[in-house]
């Protein structure tokens, strides 16, 4: 199972991503071992996580999210905080 997530970081920028084990993914961007973005801005909490089946899945959802504005990434957690698909 593959996840989706989008998490907010201390200067409230957002930063979308996917791995197979959420918490842990967290645990590594929360001790500045989860890549440069989140490291130079420090993250915050999880807003939002989809699950997909397949790697290619959840990489697609991935791009397309990234590809969003941020007023569009907002809206997509105020309606629907964790999506299980």
């Amino acid at each position: 199972m593959y996840h989706v997530y989008i998490i907010e970081c201390k200067d409230k920028t957002l930063y979308t991503g996917i791995t197979t084990d959420i918490q842990r993914r967290f645990k590594e961007h929360s001790s500045g071992k989860g890549g440069a973005y989140t490291r130079s801005k420090k993250v915050e909490r999880i807003l939002h996580t989809e699950q997909f089946e397949t790697r290619s899945q959840a990489q697609k959802r991935e791009a397309e999210i990234k590809g969003w504005r941020r007023d569009k990434k907002l809206s997509l957690i105020k309606n629907n905080p964790s999506v299980v698909g």
